[in-house]
C-alpha cells in the first residue's frame, strides 16, 4: 500500500524546506537512526562547504548549468521551462551510460524513472559556489524565469538608447543567472556526455571553490599539487600541514564519531535481542567489545579532556539547528562512556537512552514498538564512523584533479 502525504503551504521557504525532508525518504542509505545528521552535516558544512552525502561525480556542476544555460537560450518560457530541463535531465543519462565510465551515473539503475534528478541534487552546491549567481531555490528560479527574460529584453533595450553603454538599470534579478565565466556548452551536449573534465572546466570549478569557500578545508585540499585516498579527512597525508582551525574541526568530529559509534552498535544489539537473533546479537555484542576496547578504554584520557563546550559552539557554527533534544543525548551518552564502571550493554539507563532516542524519533514508526518495522530491520542501521561526506568529496577531488592534470600529462 502507498502511502501519501498532503500538506497546505503558503510560504515558499516552507514548501522547498519540506520538499528536501521528503526526498531524503527516497535515498536509500539515509540511516541517522539516532538523529545526529545536523550534527554531523554542521561539521561537514564548514569542513566542505556545498557537498553532500548524494554527490556522485563533479561534472554535474557543470551539466545542470549547461542544460539550463541552453534553455534560457532559448527563451524557453515558465510553462515548459521545468518540463524541458527535466526531459533532458533524463536524456542526459542515456549519454552518460553510453561510456566507459559508468560511476556515480544518477539513474543507472532507475533509468529514465528516476525520481529525484540531478539539478535538485546539486541545487545547494550550484548556489554555494556561485555558478547559480541568484539567492533562490531551483523551484522560484523555474517560476520567476519569464522575468527574467523580460527584464533582459528592458535592459537590453535601455543599452541600445544609452550613450552609456555602462550605465545599467538596476533590477529586481541579475541579469547573469549563471556564472559568466561557466565554460562553454559542448557540441552536441547532452546527446552526448562524460564525465571527464577539461582542464579549462577544472579550472573554473576550482575558481568557483576557491573564490566561494575560501578558508575552507576543502578550498585547501582543492588546491594541493595532487590527491589522497584515505579512509577518514584526519588521516589525510598532509593533516600536519592543515590550518590550527581545521586541525581543531576535525579533532572534535573524530571524538565525536568515535564516542557515537558505540551508541550505534547499543541501538542495533537491542533490536537483535528484541527480533531473538541471537547470532546477530552476538556480532553486535562483539563489536561492541571491540569499540569499548579500541574507543572507551583506550582513549578515555582524551574523552576526559575533551571541551563540550567548545565542541558545540563549533557545531552550532552553520544553519543546521541541533536541538536541546539532541545535545542532551549525546551529552548523556558521553556520561556514560566516561564511566567505565559500567557495562553499556548491560546497563538498563544506558540502554534506555539509546531506545527512548529512536522512539521519539521515530514516533510509531520505532523499531522498538512497531512489529512490522522491526521486521524490515536489515540488522545493521547506522553503523560505521562518521566521515563528514569525506568519501564523496574524494571522488569530486579526483574529478578535479584529472582534469586540472590534462596539461601536464
Amino acid at each position: 500500500m502507498t502511502s501519501n502525504i498532503g500538506w497546505l503551504c503558503y510560504d515558499l521557504k516552507e514548501k522547498e524546506r519540506i520538499l528536501k525532508i521528503l526526498a531524503l525518504f527516497h535515498e536509500k542509505n539515509t540511516r541517522d537512526e539516532l538523529g545526529l545528521g545536523s550534527i554531523t552535516s554542521s561539521f561537514a558544512d564548514q569542513l566542505f562547504p556545498g557537498t553532500s552525502t548524494i554527490h556522485t561525480r563533479l561534472r554535474y556542476m557543470l551539466f545542470v548549468p549547461w542544460i539550463y544555460k541552453e534553455l534560457e537560450n532559448e527563451a524557453v518560457h515558465l510553462k515548459k521551462f521545468a518540463k524541458k530541463a527535466e526531459i533532458e535531465e533524463r536524456n542526459l543519462i542515456g549519454s552518460l551510460m553510453d561510456t566507459d565510465d559508468r560511476a556515480g551515473i544518477f539513474g543507472k539503475a532507475a533509468g529514465t524513472d528516476i525520481k529525484r534528478l540531478p539539478s535538485n541534487v546539486y541545487w545547494s552546491a550550484l548556489r554555494t559556489w556561485g555558478i547559480f549567481r541568484l539567492n533562490c531555490s531551483q523551484w522560484i528560479y523555474h517560476e520567476i524565469i519569464d522575468d527574467i527574460y523580460r527584464e533582459r529584453e528592458v535592459l537590453n533595450a535601455h543599452r541600445k538608447g544609452s550613450k552609456n553603454q555602462k550605465d545599467d538599470i538596476d533590477f529586481g534579478y541579475q541579469k547573469d543567472t549563471w556564472h559568466p565565466a561557466l565554460p562553454p556548452i559542448p557540441k552536441n551536449f547532452p546527446a552526448k556526455a562524460e564525465f571527464a573534465l577539461t582542464e579549462e572546466e577544472s579550472n573554473f570549478i576550482l575558481d568557483r571553490i576557491n573564490d566561494s569557500c575560501k578558508g575552507s578545508l576543502l578550498s585547501y585540499l582543492a588546491n594541493l599539487p595532487e590527491t589522497a585516498d584515505s579512509e577518514t579527512p584526519w588521516g589525510h597525508p598532509y593533516y600536519s600541514e592543515f590550518s590550527d582551525e581545521h586541525k581543531e574541526i576535525l579533532a572534535h568530529a573524530r571524538i565525536f564519531s568515535d564516542v557515537m559509534e558505540g551508541a550505534a552498535i547499543s541501538y542495533n544489539f537491542q533490536l537483535a535481542k528484541l527480533r531473538n537473533n541471537k547470532e546477530l546479537a552476538k556480532e553486535h555484542q562483539n563489536s561492541f567489545k571491540k569499540w569499548n576496547k579500541d574507543v572507551r578504554m583506550k582513549t578515555i584520557h582524551e574523552i576526559n579532556d575533551w571541551s563540550l563546550e567548545r565542541f558545540w559552539q563549533i557545531a552550532s557554527n552553520s544553519k543546521h539547528r541541533v536541538t536541546t533534544f539532541t545535545t542532551h543525548f549525546v551529552n548523556d551518552w558521553i556520561s556514560f562512556v566516561k564511566d567505565l564502571t559500567k557495562d553499556l550493554l548491560s546497563d538498563p539507563a544506558a540502554l534506555e537512552l539509546v531506545k527512548r532516542r529512536e522512539i521519539s524519533l521515530k514516533k510509531i514508526n520505532s523499531r522498538f514498538t512497531n512489529q512490522k518495522a522491526l521486521e524490515q530491520w536489515s540488522g545493521y542501521s547506522g553503523l560505521g564512523t562518521y566521515i563528514f561526506r569525506w568519501n564523496n568529496v574524494k571522488v569530486l577531488l579526483k574529478d578535479l584533479f584529472q582534469g586540472l592534470n590534462k596539461g601536464t600529462m
